[in-house]
């Protein structure tokens, strides 16, 4: 009975995820009511509560979870990874209600008085991994420095989907990511990988095997 309780528990924490984040991607945090993420969810306002506290938790849960969820391409650490982490992450936020909620609150959250970069520090540190990673196996050009790297890749991959947003609904974003890697490998990367790396997406179970 205990556990059937929490399995309950869990999934109805689930579902205020899901359309909290499907709802403050629509409208913002500020446009997102309370009323409309309940009846979203199909849920009361105390399960909301009891899970989440107040709207602002139920922010940065959506925020904090925005990618946790996801699988990201496998194959071998390194830059060619790299590149296809941010083409997968690009075309989720096309289709991830969860992803792109987090993204917008994460940009917004002044709004609701937070300034927690703990979104952004994630994403940094997955970054982290792959360029030293990459650094190990000489694909890296000797000047590139490794958490500078991090970050410019997090700050240009934020400005990007951004425009993209606002242009076309993220439309052209994996388009626009693909044009961001060809400036930026000529400065990141040493001359051998440059020449191996593949600027498009990481191929299917099915073209690899």
């Amino acid at each position: 009975m205990a556990q059937l309780k929490q399995e309950r528990a869990e999934q109805t924490r689930r579902t205020l995820l899901l359309a909290a984040a499907e709802v403050f991607d629509e409208s913002g945090y500020a446009g997102a009511s309370i009323t409309r993420i309940l009846k979203r969810a199909g849920v009361t306002a105390g399960a909301l509560y009891f899970h989440f506290g107040s709207k602002e938790g139920l922010a940065k849960a959506v925020m904090v979870e925005q990618g946790q969820h996801l699988e990201l391409p496998g194959g071998p650490d390194g830059l060619q990874r790299l590149v296809y982490i941010t083409l997968y992450l690009a075309r989720q936020l096309q289709v991830d209600p969860v992803l792109r909620g987090g993204v917008r609150l994460a940009v917004e959250q002044g709004e609701f008085g937070l300034q927690d970069d703990e979104a952004y520090q994630g994403w940094v540190q997955v970054f982290d991994e792959q360029l030293l990673a990459a650094r190990s196996r000489g694909e890296l050009a000797h000047d590139a420095l490794v958490d500078e790297v991090s970050w410019l890749l997090v700050g240009s991959f934020t400005g990007m989907q951004l425009f993209s947003q606002i242009t076309t609904h993220r439309a052209d974003l994996p388009a626009r990511i693909r044009m961001l890697w060809r400036y930026l490998l000529p400065s990141v990367a040493s001359p051998q990988a440059r020449r191996a790396i593949v600027i498009d997406d990481a191929p299917s179970a099915e073209q690899s095997a």
